[in-house]
C-alpha cells in the first residue's frame, strides 16, 4: 500500500487594530513596535497543495538534513517563540472574522457636490469614517429616464459595499477615469473639474482629487501648492477639532488654508457722534 504526504500553503491576511491616546507623528512612528492591540483575521486563502510519495527512510532522512538550513531554523524558532508568547500572555486576542467589511457610523461625515455636466445636472453625495477615509457615495442625477437613475443607484451602492470591504480608491480611479459616454461635455459648478467625458470620469475624478490628491487629474492648480509644505508646523489643539468635525473630501485635506481661526481677533466698534 503506498502512502502520500499532502503539504498546503496557505496565505493569510490579518489586521492589527492599535488604540492611540493621542494622533501626531511621534505615536503613529511608535506603532510597528508596539505589541499590544487585537489582531484579526480577514482572509485565508489557500494558494497550492504537492502531493510526495512516501519512499525509504534513508532518503525520507537525507531530504530532512538538505532542508535543515539556518534560516529555516531561525523561522522555526520564530515561529515557536511566537506561538509561546501568545499562549502565555493573552496580549494579542486573535479574532476569525468571515465577514470583513467595514460598516460605516450611523451619524458620518461627508459632502455634496453639483455641477452640471452638458445639459445635465449630477449630483454627488459622500460619506466618510470617522479618520475621514471614504466609505460611500451617491449619485443623483435630473434628466435621466428610471431605468438609468436605477443603474446609477445600484452602481454607487456597488461601489460603497467595495470600499467597505477594502477596496482601493485608487483601483476605481484607474478603472472608470476617461470612460465616454453620453452627458459629458464641459463641466459648471466644480472649481477643479472644467470638462468630463461622462459621468463617471468626473465622479471619480472629483473623488480622486478630494480624497486621493491627485492634482495631475484637476484642470486648474490648487491654491494650496502655493504653500511651502517643509514648513509646516505640528497641528494645534484648534486644528485637531477642526480634522475631527470636518469633512476630508469637502476641504480637500488643506485645513490650514480653507480655514481661520478667528479666537485672537479683537473688533473695536466706535460710535460717530
Amino acid at each position: 500500500m503506498k502512502k502520500f504526504i499532502v503539504e498546503t500553503y496557505y496565505t493569510c491576511t490579518f489586521k492589527t487594530v492599535h488604540t492611540l491616546n493621542d494622533l501626531n507623528d511621534k505615536e503613529l512612528s511608535k506603532i510597528d513596535s508596539r505589541k499590544d492591540g487585537e489582531v484579526e483575521v480577514i482572509d485565508v486563502k489557500l494558494n497550492n497543495r504537492k502531493t510526495k510519495k512516501v519512499g525509504d527512510k534513508n532518503k525520507s532522512s537525507e531530504k530532512i538534513k538538505k532542508t535543515d538550513s539556518p534560516l529555516s531554523s531561525s523561522i522555526s524558532n520564530k515561529i515557536i517563540d511566537s506561538k509561546n508568547q501568545n499562549i502565555n500572555n493573552d496580549v494579542n486576542p486573535i479574532k476569525v472574522k468571515n465577514n470583513a467589511r467595514f460598516k460605516m457610523p450611523d451619524r458620518r461625515k461627508g459632502y455634496i457636490q453639483k455641477a452640471q455636466i452638458g445639459d445635465h445636472k449630477v449630483y454627488l453625495h459622500t460619506g466618510e469614517y470617522d479618520d475621514g477615509k471614504i466609505g460611500e457615495i451617491f449619485i443623483d442625477t435630473n434628466k435621466e429616464g428610471e431605468l438609468v437613475k436605477a443603474m446609477m443607484n445600484n452602481f454607487a451602492i456597488a461601489i460603497s459595499l467595495g470600499l467597505q470591504y477594502g477596496v482601493p480608491l485608487d483601483e476605481y480611479v484607474d478603472a472608470f477615469i476617461d470612460t465616454k459616454f453620453e452627458p459629458s461635455g464641459n463641466v459648471i459648478g466644480n472649481d477643479r473639474i472644467l470638462s468630463a467625458s461622462s459621468i463617471l470620469d468626473y465622479v471619480f475624478r472629483e473623488l480622486a482629487i478630494s480624497y486621493l490628491g491627485k492634482e495631475e487629474l484637476a484642470h486648474t492648480p490648487s491654491i494650496a501648492s502655493t504653500k511651502d509644505i517643509a514648513n509646516e508646523s505640528t497641528d494645534d489643539k484648534f486644528l485637531k477639532i477642526v480634522k475631527n468635525i470636518t469633512s476630508k473630501g469637502f476641504v480637500r485635506s488643506n485645513y490650514e488654508e480653507k480655514l481661520v481661526d478667528l479666537s485672537d481677533v479683537r473688533i473695536n466698534l466706535k460710535s460717530k457722534n
